[in-house]
């Protein structure tokens, strides 16, 4: 059946619609589901880094802070709090109430938390204080002092983890047979980049609207607010209700849900704690390497935006204008990730798995040190012991290197971040398939422990013990020393996809054989 599926689609059709006819009621549904998911996402990621960083006192350093500290310990409690929920609920039930606490919240932020910050946060003068005070905590101050706008950075966080990582492709492996997932899981990629590529302009648009009514800067982020989590909730509205009917429109149908088909040899997903995870990758060093893709990928990305965001702040000082940048990162995200895609399939099929792998971090160790380099030079411009913003209002060096430097940044992360989705994953996920079930199962629990959580803490938790060694210093200052590490790891990187290569073309060779 699965050959028979695959020989009716043929040129074109094959590369760009491989769904039938009868399976559009089950696949578009999904892929909606999927929109939804990653249009609520873009805008909160956007929204969450432009509040914070702009917050009195803070700036793109504590954005570590909050991510190290602050996100780690929720996504620990978060996960105890879903496990017992698990318990309680069905699965239909555990999506709303997983669901539905986040959009809550963003909903009211804007109209019953955000009007009564002044009541609630501390005032600039007392943050500045104690940042003078204790200036090992100058960056974690801000975040205790402007709560609200950390918790909301926290769950905005928490969104893409909670309901794309789980629920979404928790509920998608549940109804969809491998021979249907083989062809619907690279196109609900496909329809859910189209949310990066609507959700950038509508910032855009929101951000440059507001500005246009000449507010105070107050109430110019506070109409921002409105607008954008009012996009939110009807998206929320939308993702909510799509779930709800195919619960009782699609999965109530054999034709294209069978619960007991899909319950035959299956296994339980493997969820291991992190010791546990440590000693199974441990003992498989072709797990170690996947894990060492995963872990590098997320320290560089870390390493390099808490860097550009800094100068996004210093060039685009008010959170409007920040936030237009980055509505203009995920437009181009989604523009290129959506041509490289389609690229991206035939170059694996074309090229060898090593040479699809390594585009990936040589790409982005690329842009990264023409990235640093522009900075290293800017600094070189400045007056010993003088600041950037302060050379920017005396004169001694143009705003106009930052805004390049801004825009390239943008450059680098926008590629980077459409390689990954094109090629960097469909090549670790690849790495799996020779291996056995068990190790298949439990080897990609132990890799999404290690590597993809500890890939994002690392790399705050090295610009955490950076900011903390020279406190007082801001991310900027530090490029000659986070570039050197940022290329060792990524050299790293590098090393792995050559160790890793000839492991996998071994495993594969010595399966063929055996399947012969």
């Amino acid at each position: 059946m699965s050959k028979q599926i695959t020989e009716e689609f043929t040129g074109l059709r094959k590369l760009l619609w491989p769904i039938h006819s009868f399976e559009i009621k089950k696949f578009l549904p999904m892929g909606l589901m999927m929109f939804c998911i990653l249009f609520i996402y873009t805008v909160l990621r956007d929204t969450k880094d432009a509040i914070l960083v702009n917050a009195p006192g803070a700036g793109a350093e504590s954005l570590a802070f909050a991510k190290g500290i602050g996100v780690t310990a929720s996504a620990v409690i978060f996960m105890i709090l879903y496990t017992k929920a698990a318990n309680v609920f069905n699965r239909e039930g555990l999506f709303y109430v997983t669901a539905l606490p986040f959009l809550v919240f963003f909903g009211a932020f804007p109209y019953f938390i955000y009007p009564f910050i002044d009541s609630w946060h501390m005032s600039l003068a007392t943050i500045q204080g104690l940042q003078g005070e204790y200036p090992m905590f100058k960056w974690i101050i801000p975040l205790i002092g402007n709560w609200t706008y950390t918790l909301f950075y926290i769950l905005s966080e928490l969104w893409g983890s909670a309901v794309l990582s789980l629920l979404f492709w928790q509920f998608a492996n549940a109804i969809t047979p491998v021979k249907e997932a083989r062809r619907f899981y690279g196109m609900f990629g496909f329809l859910g980049n189209f949310g990066l590529v609507f959700s950038g302009p509508a910032i855009i648009l929101v951000s440059r609207y507001v500005r246009s009514f000449e507010l105070s800067r107050t109430e110019e982020t506070g109409l921002m607010l409105q607008y954008l989590m009012s996009f939110v909730i009807v998206a929320g509205i939308i993702l909510l209700f799509t779930f709800y009917w195919m619960n009782r429109n699609v999965l109530t149908d054999k034709r294209y849900y069978d619960p007991e088909a899909m319950g035959e040899g299956k296994k339980k997903k493997a969820k291991l704690s992190m010791g546990e995870s440590f000693k199974y990758i441990i003992q498989s060093p072709y797990l170690g390497l996947i894990a060492m893709l995963v872990l590098a990928y997320g320290v560089s990305i870390n390493l390099f935006e808490g860097v550009w965001k800094g100068q996004i702040k210093i060039a685009y000082p008010s959170e409007s204008e920040y936030n237009e940048v980055m509505g203009g990162l995920s437009t181009v995200t989604g523009l290129i990730a959506l041509a490289l895609m389609l690229i991206g399939s035939n170059l694996l099929r074309r090229f060898s798995w090593k040479s699809c792998a390594l585009i990936t971090p040589i790409v982005l160790i690329t842009g990264i040190l023409v990235f640093f380099g522009v900075i290293y030079y800017n600094n070189t411009q400045l007056p010993a012991g003088m600041s950037i913003i302060d050379a920017i209002a005396q004169g001694h060096i143009n705003r106009e290197l930052i805004v390049f430097v801004v825009i390239l940044g943008l450059s680098v992360n926008a590629f980077g971040k459409a390689v990954k989705y094109s090629l960097f994953d469909p090549t670790k996920e690849m790495a799996y398939i020779p291996l056995d079930q068990e190790l298949k199962i439990k080897g990609k629990a132990a890799v999404d422990v290690i590597g993809g959580r500890g890939g994002k803490s690392l790399g705050s938790y090295i610009q955490m013990g950076l900011l903390t060694v020279f406190s007082g210093s801001a991310l900027y200052q530090l490029v000659p020393i986070i570039a050197p590490i940022a290329l060792g790891i990524v050299f790293l990187w590098i090393l792995s996809v050559f160790g890793l290569s000839k492991r996998f073309k071994a495993l594969t060779e010595q399966k063929e054989k055996e399947t012969a």
